[in-house]
């Protein structure tokens, strides 16, 4: 199963609500959450295939696989956010992006569908600045009827200190 979308135009990552408002974002589910990322990251939707393993990378780098003469790391989401037992099945899919000016891949339970939501229909991210965790990722909480929508920031949880895991796995 492939789904090619036109990925392209760069949000700020500390774009506000306001800003956002009229995104169309892709909506995929890990365990029992929903999440969203903006449309414009999205390359294509892949099912999930063997990808080539990468000695010494991190456990959330599932490793690479060759995309038309790509090499595109791929993370497993799931490990990543530590969300439990990764099983894959038939539902389980690879979303490639076009995040920091690099093509990678990201391993999903599902994927559900394209929404288009409002500045009304997105939160702030609560404040748990006393927490363990990081949220810094994570834009805003999207709702839609009696959904709730994690609206992650691709490109703040790709780069950085993941994006050189990344580029240090594949270079090996």
């Amino acid at each position: 199963m492939t789904k090619s979308f036109s990925g392209g135009g760069a949000v700020a990552p500390s774009a506000v609500a306001e800003e956002r408002a009229g995104s169309e974002y892709l909506t995929f589910t890990l365990g029992q959450e929903e999440y969203g990322i903006e449309i414009l990251k999205v390359q294509e939707i892949r099912g999930y295939e063997a990808v080539t393993r990468i000695a010494n990378a991190p456990e959330f780098i599932k490793g690479v696989m060759n995309l038309r003469g790509i090499i595109v790391p791929i993370v497993d989401m799931r490990i990543k956010f530590n969300l439990g037992k990764v099983e894959y099945d038939e539902f389980t899919v690879v979303i490639i992006l076009n995040v920091v000016g690099r093509v990678v891949g990201i391993v999903v339970d599902s994927v559900s569908d394209v929404i288009q939501l409002g500045a009304e229909q997105i939160r702030a991210v609560p404040d748990f600045s006393s927490s363990t965790f990081d949220t810094q990722y994570i834009t805003g909480l999207g709702t839609i009827e009696q959904r709730m929508l994690i609206l992650v920031d691709i490109e703040k949880l790709m780069s950085g200190a993941d994006m050189a895991l990344i580029e240090q796995a594949t270079l090996q």
